[in-house]
């Protein structure tokens, strides 16, 4: 199961371990029943301090669970969890065989005090990017919480457990036997939805914070960019954002990157937020703003956060960047995590052998189209334009698959569903003006972007299409307030160009600041933090 590399590095890992655990298999007769006792028994091979069992006690089989010897602490998994999720067992692996997390204590502690019985259980897939943040804090909390239990499940391999509670989207999250989430969710994400007095208590630690010299609003790469361009000029720097590494957390494969041959997001993301905290920045996470107030006389921008809280800042730099366009047809909002999907990499695979529709006919619904052809039964592609925009050597791959059909001039114009699930798409010959059913059971959305900026309207200029307008040095209609990234006018929406363009930002900011002489009430502001 594991090449000869990979077991070195996990034998590596594994040296960690400070207490004996027990790998205790339930498995059937199936071929992934063999192959998960064969990878089970090579990880005990590699350590003294681990023990291969074969119980047969768990309904879901083939599963496993990683239990500290001599106790009821444990975390399971059910099916081969590999792909994205290796990660997941290796840290599931250290951390109840006593290896201490890397989060901060006053979160780990905040987990451990959770009172209640907490029963967890995630859907995820192989090939899901979003899945194992999800499924590692949930893993991490069964360890630190006695009152926390957690199984995650591979949906491919359960298929009939899949369909009975009309999973289709992952990560998707059960607490006692209730739909608990879905989508990617943080440790403090998580937490602050059992704990209900963390939101409170962090607005008011957040309200108490003195003003700051530069305050990126948004944590993906333009953010990141300014965040660390600030930092290293010696002031004051905070950053504010609703999940750090925005967008690029739902990115799968980056090859564009100068300097990185490839990359995934998730991992890219991982790496820019080490390297924020690496400098003197104050990180407010799982923080949404609400509002803009230009400075007044104290010559400080405020900006008011969901939870109420205010922050104020001599400067401020917008990178709150974008999310995926909705084709805003009736049924689609209904439909969403119930056939309606944006993320052909996650949710793929609880569509093997399934009819889809693939919705944008760019690089990004080619490449999907692609994807998809080699799990479902079907794909229609429907594009509103007259031809598919994606490169040609994309558009070549797409027509050589059989079980794909290309519509053009397709106007999509209503998702059709039963209540529970998604069972049909009608669209507009937009030549003819006719209007066809398609029967499927999902549609993928792939359509563009939209910038995060209706917070801003009539506070900063914004363009036709809501992108905040720029000048080449990244300044906006509003003095001491600049932008970054995919919300602005930036021509070209990369992670390269949000990195050079949060880089610029934030030297702005700087420029700004030591050419703006501070207002009487901001120099007393100063002299009091």
């Amino acid at each position: 199961m594991l090449d000869q590399n990979l077991k070195t590095q996990l034998s590596a890992y594994l040296e960690k371990l400070q207490l004996p655990i027990e790998l205790i298999a339930s498995l059937d007769g199936r071929e992934a029943s063999r192959e998960l006792e064969a990878l089970l028994v090579e990880i005990a091979s590699l350590s003294e301090k681990i023990t291969y069992v074969r119980a047969d006690d768990d309904a879901r089989k083939p599963s496993f669970a990683i239990r500290r010897a001599g106790t009821d602490l444990q975390v399971r998994f059910a099916g081969l969890p590999m792909g994205h999720e290796f990660t997941s067992l290796v840290l599931a692996l250290l951390q109840v065989g006593g290896h201490p997390s890397k989060e901060a204590q006053e979160l780990l502690a905040q987990v451990a005090a959770l009172e209640g019985e907490f029963r967890f259980e995630t859907y995820f897939s192989l090939s899901c990017q979003n899945c194992p943040d999800v499924v590692q804090a949930l893993n991490l909390m069964a360890v630190l919480n006695p009152r926390i239990s957690h199984v995650a499940i591979d949906g491919a391999l359960f298929q009939p457990e899949v369909e009975a509670r009309q999973v289709m989207a992952v990560p998707t999250v059960y607490l006692n036997g209730e739909v608990f989430g879905q989508g990617r969710m943080e440790l403090a994400e998580i937490v602050a939805k059992l704990d209900t007095g963390a939101e409170a208590r962090a607005a008011e630690r957040i309200a108490a914070k003195e003003p700051f010299e530069v305050l990126v609003v948004g944590g993906g790469p333009a953010g990141a960019a300014a965040a660390i361009y600030a930092a290293r000029k010696g002031i004051r720097t905070g950053v504010a954002a609703e999940r750090f590494g925005g967008q690029v957390l739902d990115t799968m494969a980056i090859e564009n990157l100068v300097a990185v041959a490839e990359t995934e997001g998730p991992k890219l993301a991982a790496e820019l937020e080490r390297n924020v905290r690496h400098y003197d920045v104050d990180i407010m996470n799982l923080q949404r703003a609400e509002e803009l107030l230009p400075a007044g006389e104290d010559g400080l921008v405020q900006v008011r956060l969901a939870s109420g809280a205010v922050l104020k800042s001599r400067t401020v730099v917008l990178s709150t960047g974008a999310r995926w366009r909705q084709m805003g047809v009736p049924g689609e909002n209904e439909y969403r995590n119930k056939g309606v999907a944006y993320c052909p990499h996650c949710d793929g695979p609880l569509f093997k052998g399934k009819r889809v529709a693939v919705i944008g006919g760019g690089n990004s619904g080619v490449e999907a189209a692609i994807d998809l052809a080699g799990l479902a039964s079907h794909v229609t592609l429907l594009e509103f334009d007259g031809k598919l925009r994606a490169d040609e050597v994309l558009q070549r791959k797409l027509r050589s698959l059989p079980n794909v059909t290309v519509l053009t001039n397709a106007q999509s114009t209503e998702v059709l569903g039963d209540g529970q699930k998604v069972n049909g798409l009608v669209y507009t010959d937009r030549l003819i003006g006719n209007s066809h059913r398609i029967e499927l059971e999902g549609i993928f959305v792939q359509i563009g972007l939209l910038p995060n900026t209706e917070w801003l309207k009539g506070t900063v200029e914004l363009s036709a299409r809501g992108e905040i307008v720029i000048d080449d040095r990244g300044q906006t209609s509003v003095p001491g307030v600049f932008a970054a990234g995919d919300a602005t006018t930036v021509p070209y929406k990369q992670i390269v160009v949000a990195m050079g363009a949060g880089s610029t930002a934030a030297l702005s900011a700087f420029d700004h600041l030591i050419r703006t002489p501070v207002p009487a009430s901001g120099k007393a502001l100063a002299a009091a933090a």
